[in-house]
C-alpha cells in the first residue's frame, strides 16, 4: 500500500500521495500535460520513495533534475567492474545512495530518470543493472548520431527559409517534400518543420522555389498512380495457324508521322461493275493470337488500361518487344485479324466477316495519303484510285451517320512534344485521309459488334464488350464555328462500356464497340480475346469474369486520361512561362457570369476573362499573358 506524503510516478510525471478515497488514491501532480489533483488507481502509480514530500518538492522535481554525469558514469563503471554472471544489482535506494549519497525524494526521482533514459541502467524487476560496455558504446554512437542529424536537419530547415539549398546536402531532407509532390505521400515532416502546407501543389511550389526541381519534372502522372515505364512481360509471337493470305491487297496504315505502333491498315476491293458491292478490309494487329486471358502480358495491360502518351515519353501498354511481332506494317509480311465489311452504296453494312490473315501493309503517313489520293506521283498507279476510292467510301460513312443523328465536334487539336528541354506545341492538321481512317474505323467498329450481336441471336454465348452513348440535351440549333462545337461537346454525356448492345448515339450508330487499337487500349484487347476465342470454338470469358476486367481495364484508363490531360496542360504552361505579356488570338465562346470564356486555338486552351463589354460568341480577341502559376495550374489572360 503506497503511504500518504510519498512520491510515485504517474505517466512518466511525479505525483505526490495526498490520501485515499474509497478504490482511489488521490495524487497531485506536476509537469506538462496535467497538473493538478487526481484519483487514480494504486496499479497505474509506480511507487518511488516513502516520503515525506511536500507540494514544494513536487514543483521541483516536475522542472527536472540536471544529470550528474561524472557520478552517474562512475557509479556505471563501479558496478560494471563488479559484474559476474549476469552482472551486479541494485535496488533504487542503493544506487540513489551510491550516485548521490542519500535516498531523497528528489534523488529517487533522479533513479527514475535514469532508468527512464536507459543509457546506463536498465530494470530488471526490482533489481537495477548497468548496460555492458558494448551496449553503451553503441546507443552513445546511436544518440551522437541522432544529434548530429537534428543539427544537420536544423541548418538544413535555415537554408529552406532562406531558399539556399545545398543540392549535395540537402537532397535527403526533400524525399518527403518529392514523395508529397508526386502524390505518393500524404504527409511530409519538412514541409510541417517549415510552417507550409501539406498539398502536392506546394510542394511543387517549394521544390522549383529552391531550385531542387526544374520545370522539365511533370508530377501529374505520379499522382495519379501511374507507372513511369512500358510493360515488361514479353508474350510470345503469333502462333502458327491457318490464315488466309490478303497480301495480295494493297493494305495501307495511315497515320501522323510520330506514331510509332502502327495497329490498323485498311484495304478496298473496288467492285468490278456497278452491281457488285463494295468491301472494305479493316485489319488490325493480332496481339490475342497469342495474349491469352490471364497471361503476364494480359495482366499488365489490365493494370494499365493503355499506352500512356505523354509530351515527354511514351509508357506503353504491351512491351515495347511486342512491337515487331504484332504492329502492322514493320516487316515485309503482317498477321491481323481482318474483317471484312460489305458495304451498301451508302456505306451501311450487308455482311460480316472475321478472319485471321496475312498482310502485306505500306505505311503512309496523312500528308502522304492526302497527295497521294489527290493524283501525286506514287510507286503504284492504283494506289491513287484505291486511296480516292478510300476517301469517297469515308465521305459516305459520315453522311449515312450524320443522317441517323451523329454529332460533329470540331475544335483545334495540338501535338505537344518535348524536344531537348524544350517544349513545343504543333497544330494537328485535319487531313481528309485522317477522316477517311476515322470512319474506316468507326466501320470496323459497328460491324465488329454486329458480327458478335448475329452469333447470340444465333444462340452462341458470347459476352462482349459494346460502347454506347446517350445524348445529352442538345441544342436545338447549335451556333456555328468553335462556339457551336463547345456547345456540343458540354452537352455530351460519357460512353459506356456494356455487355448490353445499344446505340451510341454520339456516333449515329445502332451498335457499335472498339477493336481498332489492341496494341494501345486494353479494352480492345479484351474484345479481340472474345473474338479469338469464338473463331477457335472455345470458351469464351463468362459474363462475371469479363465485367471485372472490363472494369479494371477501364478504370485504370480513365485514370491515364485524366493523368494526359493534366500533364497537357502543365507542359503548355511551361511553354508559356517566359512569354509574359505574349499576345495572343482568342474566339468568345459564351458568356459565364461577369467573365467570358474563350478559346485560344493556338494553344488549345480554354480561359475566363473580363471584358468590359459583352462580346458575341465567336468574335475575336486579343487576349494578353497576364501572370500563370505553373504548379496551381494557373493561368491569367486579359482582354486588350
Amino acid at each position: 500500500m503506497i503511504p500518504e506524503k510519498s512520491l510515485a510516478a504517474y505517466k512518466n510525471r511525479p505525483a505526490l500521495v495526498q490520501g485515499r478515497e474509497g478504490d482511489r488514491l488521490l495524487i497531485l501532480t506536476a509537469g506538462p500535460g496535467a497538473s493538478g489533483t487526481l484519483k487514480v488507481r494504486e496499479k497505474d502509480l509506480e511507487f518511488l520513495h516513502p516520503g515525506p514530500c511536500g507540494a514544494s518538492d513536487l514543483a521541483a522535481l516536475a522542472e527536472g533534475f540536471p544529470e550528474a554525469e561524472g557520478p552517474v558514469r562512475e557509479a556505471w563503471e563501479l558496478l560494471s567492474a563488479e559484474e559476474s554472471g549476469e552482472g551486479a544489482g541494485l535496488s533504487a535506494q542503493e544506487l540513489a545512495e551510491l550516485i548521490w549519497g542519500a535516498f531523497s525524494p528528489r534523488s529517487a526521482w533522479a533513479v527514475f530518470l535514469l532508468l527512464q533514459d536507459g543509457l546506463y541502467f536498465r530494470a530488471e524487476g526490482s533489481l537495477i543493472r548497468p548496460r555492458s560496455a558494448g551496449e553503451l558504446e553503441a546507443e552513445e554512437k546511436k544518440r551522437a548520431g541522432k544529434d548530429q542529424e537534428l543539427r544537420e536537419r536544423a541548418d538544413f530547415l535555415e537554408r529552406l527559409r532562406n531558399r539556399k539549398l545545398d543540392p549535395v546536402l540537402d537532397g535527403r531532407f526533400l524525399q518527403d517534400v518529392e514523395a508529397l509532390a508526386y502524390g505518393i505521400a500524404a504527409k511530409s515532416r519538412t514541409m510541417r518543420d517549415a510552417g507550409l502546407e501539406e498539398s502536392p501543389v506546394r510542394a511543387h511550389r517549394l521544390l522549383l522555389e529552391t531550385g531542387f526541381w526544374d520545370l522539365k519534372v511533370n508530377p501529374h502522372p505520379q499522382r495519379f498512380g501511374l507507372s513511369l515505364s512500358s510493360a515488361s512481360s514479353v508474350p510470345e509471337p503469333p502462333p502458327p495457324e491457318d490464315r488466309l493470305d490478303l497480301s495480295r491487297l494493297p493494305s495501307f496504315a495511315i497515320d501522323s508521322p510520330w506514331s510509332q505502333d502502327p495497329d490498323d491498315a485498311v484495304s478496298l476491293e473496288i467492285p468490278r461493275s456497278a452491281s457488285d458491292p463494295l468491301c472494305l478490309w479493316v485489319h488490325v494487329a493480332d496481339p490475342a493470337s497469342s495474349i491469352g486471358p490471364g497471361s503476364p502480358a494480359e495482366r499488365e495491360a489490365r493494370n494499365r488500361g493503355a499506352t500512356f502518351y505523354l509530351p515527354e515519353a511514351t509508357y506503353r501498354m504491351l512491351a515495347g518487344e511486342a512491337l515487331p511481332l504484332f504492329a502492322l506494317g514493320l516487316s515485309g509480311r503482317s498477321a491481323a485479324l481482318s474483317f471484312k465489311l460489305t458495304l451498301g452504296p451508302d456505306a451501311s453494312i450487308l455482311d460480316v466477316e472475321v478472319v485471321p490473315s496475312w498482310v502485306q501493309v505500306t505505311r503512309l503517313s496523312y500528308e502522304e495519303a492526302d497527295r497521294l489520293a489527290a493524283g501525286a506521283p506514287s510507286a503504284g498507279d492504283s494506289v491513287p484510285a484505291i486511296l480516292a476510292a478510300l476517301f469517297a467510301l469515308g465521305e459516305r460513312n459520315a453522311a449515312r451517320r450524320l443522317a441517323a443523328g451523329a454529332v460533329f465536334i470540331e475544335l483545334p487539336e495540338l501535338h505537344i512534344t518535348l524536344e531537348e528541354g524544350q517544349v513545343r506545341l504543333e497544330p494537328i492538321t485535319r487531313w481528309k485521309s485522317a477522316d477517311m481512317v476515322r470512319e474506316c474505323m468507326l466501320l470496323a467498329g459497328e460491324g465488329a459488334a454486329r458480327w458478335v450481336r448475329s452469333r447470340e441471336l444465333r444462340g452462341e454465348s458470347l459476352p462482349f464488350p459494346y460502347v454506347g452513348q446517350e445524348l445529352g440535351d442538345l441544342p436545338a440549333k447549335p451556333l456555328p464555328g468553335y462556339a457551336g462545337a463547345w456547345q456540343l461537346r458540354k452537352s455530351m454525356r460519357p460512353r459506356n462500356l456494356s455487355l448490353n448492345p445499344g446505340p451510341h448515339q454520339g456516333l449515329g450508330l445502332g451498335l457499335y464497340t472498339q477493336v481498332t487499337s489492341p496494341l494501345r487500349r486494353y479494352t480492345d484487347l479484351l474484345a479481340h480475346q472474345q473474338i479469338r476465342a469464338a473463331l477457335r470454338g472455345a470458351e469464351p470469358l463468362g459474363k462475371d469474369e469479363l465485367l471485372l476486367r472490363l472494369g479494371a481495364g477501364d478504370a485504370a484508363l480513365a485514370q491515364s486520361v485524366q493523368a494526359e490531360r493534366a500533364s497537357r496542360t502543365y507542359w503548355t504552361l511551361v511553354y508559356l512561362h517566359d512569354k509574359i505579356g505574349s499576345r495572343w488570338e482568342g474566339v468568345v465562346l459564351e458568356k459565364r457570369g461577369p467573365k467570358t470564356l474563350a478559346l485560344i486555338p493556338a494553344l488549345g486552351l480554354d480561359t475566363q476573362v473580363s471584358l468590359k463589354k459583352d462580346a458575341d460568341p465567336n468574335q475575336i480577341l486579343t487576349l494578353k499573358l497576364a501572370s500563370l502559376r505553373i504548379p496551381e495550374g494557373e493561368v491569367v489572360f486579359s482582354a486588350e
